[in-house]
């Protein structure tokens, strides 16, 4: 009997321990490309606040007209290969085949290679029909033609950094993503201070070209690059293709979305309205982003990796969303109490009266954080139809619910109908993934959630008492709830504050 006890206590203990190193992964590699993130955003601000100096308002209009066109094409052509690739490259590398690995990579380098062909070829011939339809003066198809390599430089490195995320070198791609943004500073200045909007095409194409060769640097080491055996690659990974172009086709639809959304504010409002919505969806997407960036590179090539274990598929999916849902819950309180103020820092004065709509749209992150690891489920098990119809079908409440919240409480409405999309995504997603894979949200995200909703709530309340003092007082106290919430379920589950502690200690023994 002593010796089951030892047993069940040992097991008990193992347990314990994996559960807490799981949790300490989820929680370092969302911290590391969180704040990845949030270095490309600072790093972005200071970027474009020179840039404007030196382009000024229409420099940087006709700048955002060339990435928005060479960005559309890409996506248009790449088959979604940056995405789809992942989840083969995870299958084979957790089996350990180092073969296989090296064959599938020579497969996504091929179709990569025939994408970026094909994108080049499109944007050099769909010049003239671009500055057309872009361009209502002068003749723009050259800069067109000339930002054809730019295309393809996207390309190669879509499949190369697919290649990556599939072999979980993680810190790689953090070293990329921050040398990118270093370099895209330190091109575009000395440039555009001595050719001005001149500069603009040759800009783009060396952001591409510096992004590439970062990239190819990491993944060429870890799988050289080999010519031969190449004929015959394309006629392999067929359903990484058809994966990829649902992929594509569902962001072509959220595009449209977008696109339809846009343009019923400006019929039934102004391109102020668009302005306005357009700002507060920006920052409050943009600012949960920094948490959401670690999914597509650590998440979803390890929930590619499982089979058809529904209980351990349940488990991996809940850990992220715990994760996820515990970091990001105190910046979006912080984010509804500290709107007034950083609006004005970011923007200017005339963009407050879109603050209401911001602080009201800022509970859909909360609900993102639940369903996003959810919806990757579809993409993880190669349900390319599943995940194609989900994302329709969540595109088209979105937009109606847009239609009806402006209709009734205008700007505000689209704020609350943001927020209302995402409580339709995420029943719609739990019940569809309950019945396909047997995906089961636990007690504790249902627990966590509520309580850092019901916070979020009580702060969105306390921002609505008119005396400023208390509104402060009692936001704030709020804000140090849910963070203090969040510090205490983490460090309760991971191994991570003890490793610091030791660490620290070790470092003041050795000092002294």
């Amino acid at each position: 009997m002593s010796y089951l006890c030892r047993v069940l206590g040992n097991y008990e203990s193992f347990m314990k321990e994996e559960q807490s190193e799981s949790y300490s992964h989820v929680l370092k590699y969302t911290g590391i490309f969180g704040g990845v993130q949030g270095l490309n955003i600072v790093v972005g601000l200071v970027r474009n606040k020179l840039i404007a100096l030196l382009l000024g308002p229409d420099g940087m209009g006709l700048a955002s007209l060339f990435n928005s066109t060479v960005n559309f094409i890409s996506q248009a052509t790449n088959l979604g290969l940056p995405f789809s690739a992942v989840r083969h490259v995870s299958e084979l590398f957790d089996s350990g085949d180092e073969l296989q690995i090296a064959h599938f990579v020579k497969v996504v380098r091929a179709w990569a290679l025939l994408t970026a062909l094909a994108g080049m070829l499109l944007c050099a011939v769909a010049g003239p029909f671009l500055s057309s339809y872009t361009f209502s003066w002068g003749d723009h198809t050259l800069h067109f033609m000339l930002l054809a390599p730019a295309v393809g430089l996207l390309a190669i490195t879509g499949g190369e950094t697919a290649i990556l995320k599939g072999a979980r070198r993680l810190k790689a791609l953090a070293v990329i993503q921050v040398y990118s943004v270093l370099a895209a500073l330190l091109i575009s200045v000395p440039v555009y201070y001595f050719f001005g909007q001149s500069g603009i095409v040759p800009v783009i194409v060396l952001m591409a070209l510096s992004t590439m060769l970062l990239t190819i640097w990491y993944s060429y080491r870890l799988y050289p690059l080999r010519l031969r055996g190449a004929s015959g690659l394309l006629g392999e990974g067929m359903g990484m293709v058809r994966l990829g172009i649902a992929f594509v086709l569902a962001g072509i639809m959220g595009s449209g979305s977008e696109m339809v959304i846009r343009s019923f504010l400006n019929v039934n409002g102004n391109l102020d309205t668009v302005g306005l919505y357009n700002a507060g969806f920006m920052l409050t997407i943009t600012y949960a982003g920094m948490v959401f960036s670690s999914m597509e590179v650590d998440y979803f090539p390890r929930l590619s990796a499982i089979g058809d274990d529904s209980h351990q598929l349940s488990l991996t999916v809940n850990r992220q969303i715990e994760v996820s849902l515990l970091i990001v819950a105190p910046m979006l309180a912080a984010l509804i109490v500290l709107l007034p103020v950083i609006v004005p820092l970011l923007f200017s004065a005339k963009f407050l009266p879109m603050v209401p709509m911001a602080q009201v749209a800022v509970f859909s992150m909360y609900l993102k954080a639940a369903s996003l690891p959810i919806s990757y489920i579809n993409l993880a098990r190669g349900n390319s139809l599943g995940y194609l119809l989900m994302e329709a079908l969540c595109d088209v409440l979105l937009v109606l619910l847009i239609v009806v919240g402006y209709h009734y409480w205008g700007l505000f409405g689209t704020g609350v109908a943001l927020s209302a999309s995402y409580v339709a995504e995420l029943a719609i997603v739990l019940v569809y993934m309950r019945w396909k894979y047997d995906y089961c949200i636990s007690r504790q995200v249902l627990t966590y959630l509520f309580v850092q909703l019901a916070l979020g709530l009580c702060i969105y309340a306390t921002v609505l008492i008119p005396d400023v003092l208390l509104s402060w007082t009692l936001g704030l106290i709020g804000v140090a709830a849910s963070l203090s919430f969040s510090l205490y379920i983490l460090h309760r589950k991971t191994s991570l504050w003890n490793a610091l502690v030791k660490k620290l200690w070790r470092r003041k023994s050795t000092e002294s």
